[in-house]
């Protein structure tokens, strides 16, 4: 399912959802804990996990850099948002009888022909987190998959452009 997109105050909100026949605790150790996380998202390392504490973003290039991200808000096993390029990403974990529902959204301040890019990159990691709760890891990133999403998302953006 494609991200739904929305025209808010500033810029545009993407929101995923992914209902989950997972725990909340163990959805939220796969987004938190450094040996999980790296595993559906390897550019992002934990360094202090609290409201106002900082996640790495590791560039994976060969080069060793890295920058320090925000975390906005935190709420332990329910809300982690952090600062993004120059908008933000917000999980969500809401128990349900059956598991979780995770929601995943993006602020987008502009929609411009990198916007597809970057949300099917965020399909395509929440199928990995998927596929890794459900006991199957992805050695490498799966580019057939997000090469198929991109196309979906360029169709879905284009209404936002100005």
């Amino acid at each position: 399912m494609l991200a739904v997109i929305e025209k808010v105050e500033g810029g545009h909100i993407a929101r995923y959802d992914r209902p989950l026949k997972h725990s909340v605790e163990k959805v939220w150790a796969a987004i938190t804990q450094n040996e999980k996380l790296g595993k559906w998202m390897p550019n992002l390392q934990v360094v202090d996990l609290r409201n106002g504490g900082t996640i790495k973003f590791n560039m994976n290039d060969g080069t060793g850099k890295s920058f320090d991200i925000k975390i906005r808000d935190f709420k332990e096993n329910e809300v982690l948002e952090y600062e993004w390029g120059d908008g933000w990403v917000r999980f969500e974990l809401h128990a349900k009888p059956e598991g979780c529902l995770l929601v995943l959204k993006e602020f987008i301040n502009t929609i411009n022909d990198h916007t597809s890019k970057d949300l099917a990159g965020w399909h395509v990691c929440l199928d990995v987190l998927i596929d890794l709760l459900n006991g199957y890891y992805h050695a490498e990133f799966p580019k057939e998959n997000w090469e198929k999403w991109h196309s979906k998302y360029v169709v879905s953006v284009k209404k936002f452009y100005t």
